[in-house]
């Protein structure tokens, strides 16, 4: 029936705007709110709205679209194909004449970059892009947006651990949006009152969650997220994700009758609105439940169903990765050895991939710390029950492939290693020999003899797109070019601002052409120019001084301009084939 009423919604909206070159304001409005409406209730739906949208040939109308595009596809996980949408929108956002509506549509981006960032779990790039887009919306006055930055970055305080914070923050929000109500309409005002609603109560559970004496927290919990519920009246997904979480605090207060009834009535609501999401989370809910309550054979069907959800979505791997560690623990009770030693299995191997991509996100740490003695308690029952599992005559062909199968990728992590040994010995080696050159008296004349042979063989660098039609005298080329030899010289590029409106702005020249010479004169962006810089500094630092080779990875990062030690050690690997840390240790 879903599948039908879509259908024929798409039909009826494709007639409705087919052969127009542009939608009507009062179109486009329509279906901006539809796009964010069903963005959280339904994101197929949304999807219809926004390439609804997007045959408009209004280059606003296109950018929006193409924006909420990116956003859409994040929320299903294909983030290559949201990069790649997120630049069109850009594209078409460069089109549109300055105004205020303009900048309004700015923020707006900064927002859906800011939400696409938290589903990939960047925290700290999410807050930035939500920071920005508030400046931009304070600089017009748009106060609705800024209220929906304030709650967004609330909730990020709550992810790594702000709680009180979160909490003061959303109160005074709460506060704001009751003065101005005249401000909204009715339907945005309960939308906003509901979201607020959630968040605070969402702030006190986790609050709780790190102060399991004070089970008062949960009591302000729970008032709120049944105030959010009586807020989301047109809004299914505040309304079930908010039953979900007042299902949680109940399982917290081990009234597990209340409970179970608010997780069926989460799992009847996500099944009506398509939302497979929060239908994984509540499936496991059910199963800790019965679980809890040692009714193991039910535990067991909830947490297959979880499983398949999560498998068939490539999200919620967090639910999948608990879901197999119960289920071991499951099958360890009821004596069955080959099941246990297969769930146990999956954990410990999807929970070394898991530890690995929360290191750097505050959120996961705080995950990890709660649940890493799970770890110990999986190894065991794989030790006790490994034995057993080998006699087992149905398996031994699986061991014997498994076995097959790690010895190949032993020997290719062998190889991979060597190769990448190889890379950064033959980088030592090439900034020896440099180092031995500048001591040289002929250095700086043979440095200059091919920076002129750099001059003369322009054709050879292919250049970006934007820039092939611009044509700029030589001799002021030289002079960017020699400005910017003279910046390197007194280490410009290790300051965090050295960006290309800032080097711009030092030399003389203005973004275009600079960007022009250094994609003409060095074969790459002003970005992969500035941080070639930076990790050479780093690789030559390690090399000649052994002092900065025991700095830690954020320090060298911080050293040489990078915001954090994330994107510092991903360049770093990009240049040497190592990590920091092994390239400091094999030198």
């Amino acid at each position: 029936m879903r599948l039908i009423i879509s259908f024929l919604l798409f039909f009826v909206l494709n007639n409705a705007f087919a052969q127009k070159d542009a939608l009507t304001e009062q179109e486009y409005l329509l279906l901006q709110d539809k796009i964010r409406l069903n963005s959280s209730a339904n994101v197929d739906s949304a999807f219809v709205y926004a390439y609804q949208m997007a045959k408009s040939k209004n280059y606003e109308h296109l950018a929006f679209a193409n924006g909420s595009i990116s956003y859409l596809l994040q929320l299903k996980g294909k983030t290559k194909e949201s990069d790649e949408k997120y630049k069109i929108a850009l594209g078409y956002l460069e089109k549109v004449p300055e105004s205020k509506n303009k900048t309004k549509l700015r923020a707006y981006f900064h927002n859906l970059r800011g939400l696409s960032e938290w589903k990939r779990e960047n925290f700290s790039e999410a807050i930035e892009q939500y920071q920005k887009g508030m400046k931009l919306s304070a600089e017009i006055g748009d106060v609705l947006q800024i209220v929906k930055f304030k709650i967004n970055i609330s909730m990020i305080n709550e992810a790594v651990g702000n709680y009180q914070l979160a909490i003061k923050d959303i109160r005074q929000l709460d506060g704001f949006v009751d003065q101005n109500e005249d401000l909204f309409t009715k339907e945005d005002f309960l939308n906003r009152k509901s979201a607020i609603n959630s968040n605070l109560a969402s702030s006190y559970e986790s609050y709780f969650m790190k102060n399991k004496g004070k089970k008062y927290l949960l009591d302000s919990a729970e008032f709120f997220y049944k105030k959010a519920i009586t807020y989301s009246k047109n809004n299914p997904y505040t309304k079930i994700s908010s039953k979900l979480s007042l299902g949680n605090v109940y399982n917290f207060k081990g009234d597990y009758a209340n409970a179970e009834k608010t997780y069926y009535d989460v799992v009847f609501l996500s099944q009506q609105n398509d939302n497979k999401d929060l239908l994984c989370v509540a499936n496991y809910n059910l199963a800790d439940i019965y679980y809890s309550t040692k009714k193991y054979d039910k535990a067991l069907i909830f947490f297959k169903k979880c499983d398949s959800i999560a498998a068939l979505t490539n999200i919620n791997q967090l639910d999948y990765l608990k879901s197999n560690y119960y289920q071991a623990k499951i099958y360890n009770i009821l004596k069955r050895p080959e099941l246990a030693y297969k769930h146990s299995k999956i954990y410990l191997d999807n929970y070394e991939k898991f530890e690995t991509k929360l290191n750097d996100q505050a959120l996961e740490v705080n995950y990890k710390q709660g649940v890493g003695n799970l770890t110990d308690e999986m190894v065991t029952i794989e030790k006790k029950y490994k034995n057993d599992v080998f006699l087992n005559r149905g398996l031994k062909v699986f061991y014997v492939l498994l076995f097959v199968t790690i010895v190949f990728l032993l020997i290719k992590n062998i190889r991979d290693k060597n190769k990448a040994h190889k890379k950064m010995n033959a980088l030592i080696e090439e900034f020896k020999a440099n180092i031995e050159k500048r001591n040289n008296p002929e250095f700086e004349q043979k440095e200059v003899e091919a920076i002129e042979e750099l001059v003369l063989e322009p054709e050879e660098i292919h250049l970006k797109k934007e820039n092939v039609n611009l044509s700029i005298d030589e001799a002021k080329e030289n002079k960017i070019v020699e400005k910017l030899l003279a910046l390197e010289n007194k280490l410009e590029y290790l300051n965090a601002d050295f960006t290309l409106p800032y080097v711009a702005k030092k030399i003389k020249t203005n973004t275009t052409y600079l960007s022009y010479v250094v994609n003409k004169r060095f074969g790459k962006s002003f970005g992969e120019y500035s941080n070639e810089l930076k990790i050479n500094y780093v690789i030559n630092e390690m090399i000649t001084n052994h002092m900065y080779r025991k700095y830690s990875t954020q320090a060298i990062a911080e050293s040489v301009g990078f915001k954090n030690a994330v994107s510092f050690a991903k360049s770093f690997r990009k240049r040497t084939g190592v990590s920091p840390a092994q390239f400091a240790s094999n030198i």
